[in-house]
């Protein structure tokens, strides 16, 4: 019949409009009305629908067709209490959900679950409901009958929930209610490790480590927990424990690829580059297919200067659809490393589709900039907001960059002040219009953009090394410089700029040696012109002249222009006896 067709019709275009909710396991099946049966009577059981009752669901059916939604509703609800087919209360839950009735929902599920109580799709919901109105007992009770009827996927139902409640600001309730689940299930190790998921959800990595060494001692060798374990070691910053216990882990687990490929991950962090491209290579001699190791050996190689090696890499991963852009981008990396601006710029234009096409799209401007190729520049990065419409900043702040390559200050920062009117607290357009600013002799309005920054970012290392760096030129305010340098160095201890730029201070404040430490440190992570005229100087005034003029003269060939080295020359090499 016609209408039983369309009834399934209808629950299935409510449910669409209910996309944010967990669907069911079961399918929605068209109601075949000569299969139901009505509640028993004192008459005995009717083995067909009555008159009425089909009158309710057509009226519904046609109520819904008008998008009547609240008679639709009436008339659902009112089948599932004189019809004993639990696929009507299903429908006017998913109809009471769809019209934000909290009060019906509740209603319809409850009905739901009295006629199927191990309808795992209804009891998420009863969980949510429950969750959202704070009636812990209840939501616990649901939680337990999840575990118990559907332990497989009692992790996915509860991450499912989870997600829900996340979005309403309540995931601690979430958190709290798998306190009593766990009381109740004192052996399921799930518990404990949903518990750890959510913490680190929370950030809150200590009670993340607690949960997860409980679930470990429910299940010692569950390599999703030794997994997660070593997951929260990493996030927290304790690359040497992640390490660990991944290399524990690979040990009970040899053929687990994910455990290898976070333990490579881990390697590369800490810059063990080798160790992790003989992880790579195991995983890809096990798996020949597994693409996404042998780029990441690619990425590995050129991090050990193997360019060839790498090359070989990407070129054979040109073949593979999904790989071919990304690359042809780190094609183009490799010739513009080799100085061959044209065969970059050919795999870089090849980039077409994916993320990495802005990426290819600004690192040819950036080499054309860097080669003063200015014009040609010019014209790339004029094709790129009708291309890339969503990235309006970043390319704002490659235009800036364009000007302020070419000494044209003044338009860079009337570019950025114009984009700040627009978004007078965005960071990185206050960052970069404080550093044109001091270029065009505003030095007022540097301090100002960064201390704005810091007031809203007081973490934010590059803007409390900016504003140090800049006043360390005025020298009643080195106290001042001090502390924010200080600040800098220790968010961020290997950054070879604010090691630079403490090192410089040093040397201000007349710590000669102490800033010869810092400022070798910085050199040797970061071979930048700025940090080499820095060093050149304070070698100069340890009288070590001649390591000086080695390497101000290294610096100088690669770049005879460059503004530090050449006041270096100026104020020292030329002033010398």
């Amino acid at each position: 019949m016609l209408i039983f067709r369309l009834l399934s019709l209808i629950a299935l275009v409510l449910l669409n409009g209910c996309a944010s909710l967990p669907e069911s396991k079961k399918s929605s099946e068209p109601v075949k009305l000569s299969e139901t049966k009505v509640k028993t009577q004192p008459g005995g059981v009717k083995t067909s629908i009555d008159p009425d009752v089909l009158f309710m669901l057509l009226t519904a059916e046609i109520a819904g067709q008008r998008g009547q939604y609240d008679v639709a509703l009436e008339g659902y609800m009112e089948a599932a209490k004189r019809v004993d087919d639990p696929r009507f209360a299903e429908r006017a839950a998913m109809i009471a959900m769809y019209m934000k009735n909290g009060n019906k929902t509740n209603e319809a599920v409850s009905l739901w679950l009295k006629q199927a109580p191990e309808n795992i799709t209804a009891r998420k919901i009863a969980a949510i409901s429950a969750l959202r109105a704070g009636r812990r007992k209840e939501a616990t009770d649901h939680l337990h009958t999840l575990l118990k009827v559907d332990p497989a996927g009692f992790e996915s139902s509860v991450l499912e929930i989870a997600n829900a409640m996340q979005k309403e600001g309540k995931l601690a309730v979430v958190y709290d209610v798998l306190d009593a689940v766990a009381v109740k299930n004192p052996d399921k190790a799930v518990v404990y490790f949903l518990q750890s998921i959510l913490a680190m959800q929370m950030k809150n990595p200590a009670q993340a480590e607690v949960n997860v060494q409980r679930a470990l001692k429910v299940q010692p060798d569950w390599d999703k927990a030794l997994l997660f374990e070593a997951q929260i070691a990493l996030l927290s910053g304790d690359l040497n424990k992640a390490k660990t216990l991944l290399n524990n882990a690979a040990l009970k687990y040899p053929e687990n690829g994910k455990i290898k490929k976070l333990l490579a991950q881990v390697l590369i962090k800490s810059e063990n580059y080798a160790e992790a491209g003989e992880i790579y290579q195991s995983i890809i001699a096990a798996d020949s297919k597994d693409d996404e190791s042998r780029f990441a050996l690619g990425l590995v190689y050129l991090q050990m200067e193997r360019d060839g090696k790498a090359e070989d890499i990407f070129k054979k991963l040109l073949e593979q659809t999904d790989w071919k852009d990304r690359s042809s981008f780190y094609l183009g990396k490799i010739e513009e490393k080799r100085d061959h601006q044209e065969k970059a710029l050919v795999w870089y234009d090849k980039v077409t589709n994916g993320p990495f096409a802005l990426e290819a799209s600004i690192a040819a401007i950036s080499m054309l900039v860097k080669n003063k190729q200015f014009a040609e520049a010019e014209s790339r990065l004029k094709t790129l907001p009708s291309r890339f419409p969503k990235q309006k900043l970043r390319l704002i702040l490659l235009q800036a960059e364009l000007y302020s390559q070419q000494k044209l200050y003044q338009k860079a920062f009337d570019l950025l002040t114009a984009a700040l009117a627009d978004s007078p607290d965005q960071k990185e357009l206050l960052y970069t219009r404080a550093l044109t600013a001091e270029r065009i002799g505003k030095p007022d309005l540097l301090e100002t953009d960064l201390k704005k920054i810091l007031a809203k970012y007081p973490d934010n290392a590059e803007a409390l090394n900016a504003l140090g760096y800049t006043l360390l030129d005025m020298p009643g305010r080195y106290a001042e410089a001090e502390k924010y340098l200080e600040r800098a160095l220790k968010l961020q201890p290997n950054e070879a700029v604010i090691m630079d730029s403490y090192g410089w201070l040093q040397f201000k404040l007349g710590n000669t040696a102490k800033a010869l430490e810092y400022l070798e440190k910085a050199y040797a992570k970061q071979q930048e012109n700025e940090i080499a005229a820095h060093l050149a100087e304070v070698l100069w005034a340890l009288g070590r002249k001649e390591e000086a003029r080695r390497l101000f003269a290294k610096a100088l060939k690669e770049t005879p222009d460059d503004e530090y080295l050449l006041d270096f020359q100026k104020r020292i090499l030329n002033n010398a006896e």
